[in-house]
Formats: C-alpha cells, structure tokens, sequence
C-alpha cells in the first residue's frame, strides 16, 4: 500500500501539471524534488481513513480498485493499438491482443470475488472521483484552454 501511496502522489502531480487538478497536487519540493505537498495530503488522508475504517474493509477497497486500475490499463492498450498504433511508445506489450484480454478476463474474476460492499464502495468512489475530476477539469485543463 505504501507503494501505491507513492505512486498516486505523482499520477496527481502529473494531472495537476495538466490543469486536472489544483496546482496544489503539483508543488515540488525544492531540495528533494519530490511532490511533498501530495505526499502529506495523501498521509493524513489515509491515516485517517485507516483509523476509522475496518482492516479488511480497507484490504477489499484497495484490491477493487487496483485491479480495476489494471483493467483499465490493459483496455487502454488494446484502444490505443487499434487507434492510435503509429503512436511512440516507452514500453512494449507482448503478444497483444491476448496478453491485455487475459489480464482483463483475470482481474475481472479477481474482482468478482471481492465483497458485494466492495463493489458498492467502488462506484461511489468512481462516482465522487469522476465528478470532481470532470467539474474541476472542464475548466482548468490546459488541453481544453491552451493559453492556461
């Protein structure tokens, strides 16, 4: 979990450097370099979430949601192949399409045997996350508005 903590600091820096989200996510620290003001938010948000939530409700929550990340990455490579395939890319995927069909066939069962709760905490998660994410976004993406 520590890990995915340290990776999620930066997947919000990087959308905070896209206008996705508030500069805040985006601050790097001077001496080292390291995206500090996410890392504390990220620290007091967990630790508060993990003193008042359940061991395994906890486990359950971050398995769903892993394993959806990883749905999503193994859709997002077949998509890109079929639309975009002369795109540069910085790693390659074996055996494509049936490497990405596999890892989306074994998370999805992965995930089917999680909790029924579990998959009612993710659409809520996905729910309040989508909706901050695409009413903050409309506004400050730098994609949308390239002058920003």
């Amino acid at each position: 979990m520590l890990v995915m903590l340290m990776g999620q600091s930066r997947v919000f820096y990087t959308m905070s450097k896209d206008g996705l989200l508030p500069s805040f996510f985006g601050d790097i620290h001077a001496k080292f370099r390291t995206p500090w003001k996410t890392n504390l938010f990220f620290m007091v948000f967990v630790s508060l979430f993990a003193g008042f939530v359940p061991v395994s409700d906890l486990g359950h929550m971050v398995s769903i949601g892993t394993l959806l990340a990883f749905v999503l990455v193994c859709a997002g490579i077949l998509v890109m192949r079929k639309k975009m395939p002369d795109a540069p890319r910085s790693f390659k995927t074996p055996f494509v399409p049936y490497v990405p069909i596999a890892g989306i066939v074994v998370c999805l069962y992965l995930m089917y045997s999680l909790p029924y709760e579990s998959w009612i905490r993710l659409a809520v998660w996905m729910g309040l996350g989508v909706l901050i994410y695409f009413v903050y976004s409309k506004k400050h993406s730098k994609l949308n508005n390239p002058n920003k």
